[in-house]
């Protein structure tokens, strides 16, 4: 095939296509080290973040536990920020300290060190009345659901309001009558959980978390206990949610798909530390910390040492492209072909959404013509480059 055909390439399932193809036709990494120069560079940059909208900031934040006498730690010393209303992602292997972070946040575990604010106020400094009074602001849904086996599901959803003992009859008749309609489980509300299946039990669980109307919703590992199909239910739930009420929803998962379906930002975890973060797109597409790595090619079922060896029988530069937005379905390999005179073998290939943005990646070995101006050509229609060989 000479090099001003064209190709079009389906890729089955979101997955990644292997095989070769010619022609054209494709429509803060961070090493946590504790030292003076990484303290600067994440105080300079949570400054920065802090003159924006940021509800919770995290200020070398760090927990331990005392077991035989020795200090174990958990969370090493952690500076971040949580901007309002986003959907931020916190993803990590077990005992990374997924639950250990978001269960600081509402202070279920004080800090060993540090300070943690939410909206501007130090909350590790709260008397046992203004914590009772900051945590009606903060939801919490979790993994097994926690549901009161002998209580119906409108029960459950109104305890949280009967416990705190500000509202009247009224006033939890009326939230438990709307929370029931925005869960869709209005027909559910005399039964009780044994009842239920799991994705109805969650989002239980969800009203539940939303009955004293907080602003911040703690999500721990909310779909790991649900099929694939109840925790896309579940994921567009807390989207809308996100969308319609402001909520600012953090989510902890082992799940690098969970995170690109509904978060705007993430964290990586590994034993401890948070080794990458950043905007899910580029941490997605471009993980740089071996960590974010593996869990990348574990969502898309891709085998490391397998991509390896096939590319070592490609001939040429081998490229990976990223396309985002609208770009994705741009005709673009074919006029680089031509302008260029370079050939394209597509060694793998995928078109997927990370969010409500559309993506696609390629992997290529370019040979003849002048690489050069194929390299000048993809910057210039804003194409990331990453060069492989």
């Amino acid at each position: 095939m000479n090099q001003s055909s064209s190709v079009v390439v389906f890729v089955s399932g979101g997955k990644w296509c292997k095989g070769i193809y010619q022609g054209g036709g494709f429509g803060f990494a961070i090493g946590l080290v504790y030292n003076r120069a990484f303290y600067l560079c994440t105080h300079k940059a949570l400054t920065k973040r802090s003159q924006g909208n940021v509800v919770i900031v995290f200020d070398q934040v760090q927990k331990s536990y005392q077991v035989g006498g020795r200090a174990i730690p958990a969370l090493h010393p952690t500076s971040m920020t949580i901007d309002t209303g986003e959907v931020f992602g916190i993803v990590g292997h077990s005992g990374a300290g997924k639950s250990t972070l978001v269960r600081l946040i509402n202070l279920l575990e004080p800090p060993t060190g540090g300070r943690i604010l939410i909206d501007d106020e130090n909350i590790t400094g709260y008397n046992a009345s203004e914590l009772r009074a900051f945590r009606r602001k903060v939801g919490m849904i979790f993994q097994h659901f926690n549901l009161l086996s002998s209580k119906t599901v409108a029960d459950n959803i109104a305890f949280p309001m009967k416990l705190a003992g500000i509202y009247s009859r009224t006033e939890i008749r009326d939230r438990v009558d709307e929370l029931l309609k925005r869960v869709s489980l209005v027909d559910q509300a005399n039964k009780y959980p044994s009842q239920l299946s799991g994705g109805q039990k969650q989002r239980v669980g969800i009203a539940r978390a939303l009955a004293c109307r907080p602003t911040i919703l703690l999500c721990d590992e909310a779909t790991s206990a649900l099929d694939p199909q109840t925790t896309q239910s579940v994921l567009k739930l807390l989207a809308d949610i996100n969308r319609e009420l402001g909520l600012t929803i953090v989510l902890i998962t082992h799940e690098m798909d969970v995170v690109r379906r509904v978060c705007d930002r993430v964290a990586v975890m590994d034993a401890g530390e948070v080794v990458e973060m950043g905007a899910v797109s580029d941490v997605f597409l471009h993980p740089k910390h071996p960590t974010t790595r593996d869990f990348v090619f574990e969502s898309e079922s891709i085998d490391h040492e397998e991509m390896q060896q096939d590319l070592q029988h490609a001939k040429g530069r081998i490229l990976r492209l990223t396309f985002r937005g609208e770009s994705t379905y741009t005709p673009l390999l074919g006029s680089v072909a031509r302008e260029s005179g370079v050939d394209f073998s597509i060694l793998s290939g995928r078109i997927d959404h990370i969010k409500d943005t559309p993506y696609g990646q390629l992997t290529l070995s370019l040979v003849g013509g002048n690489l050069d101006t194929a390299m000048q050509a993809f910057e210039a229609a804003d194409v990331h480059v990453e060069v492989l060989r």
